[in-house]
């Protein structure tokens, strides 16, 4: 098969297990694990995952002037980028996360246009505000009182500075990419993850009793670690091999869909004006800045 077909089939998987995860890892918190200990089970088991694959697989050797770079990486893709994405649905929703999630276009082009200095339109400039608009709008006519999320705005904020987070991984990680396989870059930026996050994760993943854990909640975790973090990463970084980065930015529009509309059938979200109001602004904001122009105006 056509490798660009199988980098949009991998963006449409990776999209898809991300917009189930909002709500499934909401479930595990605090009651099952709290955010820091599901974010060491997450680091921790995906960097198992990724070195015994990497067995199978030929070894590269990495130059040690690309360690730089991968630790950069591992701090926003495994540290930052994790650390806010749970604590921020720990202290907000899944429909809030599902949405906030989708401004990771827009800093992707704004990073892009410091790092790689890309020429902005003045339709990208608008789409930026649109998209920013949407996210206040989330914050402002913020209607909800749910009992599972102590503290919205808080958690808001948390995952506004994850989609940042996230966008910066993006950015540092595709020149990696032209250069070594995925098991490789996956290995490495994984391994440093388990020690970027210990200060955060380690003790209360050390407390956790996994014998009082039920089969459901173990199946959940599961699903965390190996699909959301193993499978989206592995499948996002195939894309991005395979695809611009623009293009597999833009399945991201699909995500809060699908966590949206899981969010509801679950009973663990309902949807507001404001959540209605804010998708159709960051929809917007991110088309208008994700479109293809042909000149600068």
């Amino acid at each position: 098969m056509d490798k660009r077909i199988l980098g949009l089939l991998a963006a449409l998987l990776a999209t898809s297990i991300f917009g189930f995860n909002h709500t499934i890892a909401k479930e595990l918190m605090p009651n099952v694990l709290s955010p820091n200990a599901l974010l060491y089970c997450r680091v921790l088991g995906a960097a198992v995952c990724f070195w015994i694959i990497s067995l199978f697989v030929k070894n590269e050797k990495v130059e040690f002037k690309d360690f730089k770079l991968i630790i950069m990486c591992s701090i926003f893709g495994m540290g930052l980028n994790m650390i806010t994405a749970l604590n921020g649905l720990y202290n907000s929703t899944p429909i809030n996360s599902a949405i906030i999630t989708t401004l990771a276009p827009i800093f992707i082009f704004l990073i892009s246009v410091i790092i790689i200095k890309e020429k902005i339109t003045k339709r990208k400039y608008v789409g930026v505000f649109i998209g920013f608009c949407g996210t206040l709008t989330l914050i402002l006519l913020n209607e909800k009182s749910v009992s599972s999320a102590p503290n919205i705005n808080l958690g808001n904020f948390y995952l506004f500075i994850n989609s940042i987070s996230y966008a910066l991984y993006f950015v540092l990680v595709k020149p990696l990419t032209k250069k070594y396989n995925m098991i490789t870059i996956m290995k490495w930026l994984f391994l440093f993850s388990i020690f970027i996050n210990m200060p955060f994760g380690l003790i209360e993943f050390s407390e956790i009793n996994w014998v009082e854990i039920s089969g459901v909640s173990l199946i959940k975790i599961c699903y965390v670690v190996i699909c959301t973090t193993f499978l989206v990463y592995l499948l996002n970084l195939y894309a991005l091999k395979n695809l611009k980065a623009s293009t597999v930015g833009m399945f991201i529009y699909l995500q809060p869909v699908i966590g949206i509309l899981f969010a509801i059938y679950r009973g663990a979200d309902k949807l507001t004006l404001g959540d209605i109001i804010s998708v159709l602004l960051v929809f917007t904001g991110v088309y208008l800045v994700s479109k293809k122009t042909s000149r600068v105006t």
